[in-house]
Parts: C-alpha cells; structure tokens; sequence
C-alpha cells in the first residue's frame, strides 16, 4: 500500500471534499441511522456526513494509521477504525456504505462492489465516488517517466495504480442486487496557480506509489522536478499565469 501524509492530502481540501459533498447530497436517504465512511481519509468525508445527516452514527475507516490519526484529532468525538476496505464486513447491516475517492486502490470491483452493496439494509444505499482519469496527460507522464532510461532500473515491478473499469460495468456491478441505480460522471476544471501545484496534488494521491518505491529524498526530489518540467507543456498557463485542471469522476449510488 502506498504511504500517506494527511497534511499533504489536505493541502486541496476544498477541492477534495467537492465531490464528496456533490455524492453526499444527491443521496435519497431521509434519516440513515447507521453510516460507514469506507477511506475515510482524514476525515474531510465523515464531516460531510455528519454535516449532512446529524443524528447518524458514523464510523470512519481508512486502512492508513497516520490517516486515521489525522481523522481522531481533527473529530476527537467520532468513531475511527484502521481497516482494510478489500476485506471490511458489518457487524449489522448499515443505512449507507459511503466511499469518497478511495476504492479505486481496491483491486476485484467485480467482487467488491456487489459485496459493499450486500452489507446495507434494505432500503438504504450504496454511495461511491471514484476517479476514472487514469489516462489523463499527469498519469500518462508519470508512466513515462518512471518508464524513462533515468527512472526505469527503480521500478523493476510494475507500479501500483488506480483500478478503473469502464462505466457501464459499475452498473453491471450493482444491478442484480439493487432495487435503483443513479450513476453519474464528472469533469471538475480545478483552476490552479501552475504546474507545480498539479505535482502538489497528485503527492497527496496518484504519485504515492512512484516516491515509495523510489530509496530516497534526493531521488524523489528529482523525480517530482522532472515530472513538474513535463507537465507544463501538457497543462499550459492562462492569460492570468494560472492552469486549468480537468479531472473526471464516477459516481454511483445504488439503492436496495
């Protein structure tokens, strides 16, 4: 699994929550008393819910520790698990199975998606966000560094990424099972102050599992200002100095 650092992930905390707050919103549940927030992260998610649905109970859980901790300092009142999402089972069925960002690192979505549906009770739902810009210009350059003559002897193994399907499989997913389906797909345009913040970004996310493999700060250093340098013909500045970032989201909410 990929490290994380909660302070880097949250230094686009606005842009991050966005989406969850977009998901949490369009979900049709009136008074869900039992909620799990699947990769809670540090937290951004759970406050969301708790916002939206006040009287819930809500357990945040996030296979990352340092996340985890994050998430307990900054909601010293909630209710915080260290888990791993692949293998994670109710102990009572739940009103909503929410998961903002996070199941893209889970492998099996043929498997994991109808399994996450299985554990909420009936009437409630299954509410997801996922990233589907896996072919975006920033991911293709990280392949293609990492693949390059200066990088390739660090990655013997292939890097670990997102997992992304095409969009109508995730209804096929959910369909058997589901009572409604409501699917949606997203492309924010995040204005950014330049290339350097798009490094900034995916540090918190995308590239995690590049640096880690990489055995030291001199060489993430340098990996991260070459990545920078190929991003700037890729994401060329405005009139005004700054960049548009295009990044697409699936969303899924699956009710039983």
């Amino acid at each position: 699994m990929p490290t994380w650092n909660a302070d880097q992930y949250l230094r686009f905390a606005d842009q991050r929550t966005r989406p969850c707050r977009d998901l949490a919103g369009a979900v049709a549940l009136d008074a869900p008393q039992r909620i799990v927030d699947l990769g809670c992260g540090p937290g951004n998610s759970t406050a969301v819910l708790a916002a939206r649905w006040p009287g819930a109970e809500i357990m945040g859980i996030d296979s990352s520790p340092e996340m985890i901790a994050a998430a307990g300092k900054e909601m010293p009142t909630g209710r915080w698990g260290v888990g791993d999402i692949s293998s994670w089972k109710a102990e009572q069925p739940v009103d909503l199975v929410f998961s903002n960002a996070a199941l893209q690192w889970v492998p099996d979505h043929a498997g994991l998606y109808p399994r996450l549906l299985a554990q909420v009770a009936e009437g409630g739902a299954l509410a997801v966000q996922v990233p589907i810009n896996l072919h975006a210009p920033a991911h293709q350059a990280m392949r293609q560094l990492a693949a390059g003559p200066g990088w390739r002897s660090y990655f013997p193994q292939r890097v670990r990424e997102w997992h992304v399907f095409p969009t109508e499989a995730y209804y096929d997913f959910v369909a058997k099972q589901a009572t409604r389906v409501d699917m949606w797909e997203t492309e924010y345009l995040h204005v950014l102050a330049g290339p350097e913040a798009i490094v900034e970004w995916y540090q918190g996310t995308g590239l995690r599992p590049f640096l880690d493999m990489l055995p030291g700060e001199e060489e993430r250093g340098r990996f991260l200002k070459e990545y920078g340098e190929m991003l700037r013909p890729l994401y060329p500045a405005r009139p005004d100095g700054r960049v548009l970032f295009p990044f697409k989201r699936l969303f899924l909410i699956a009710y039983r």
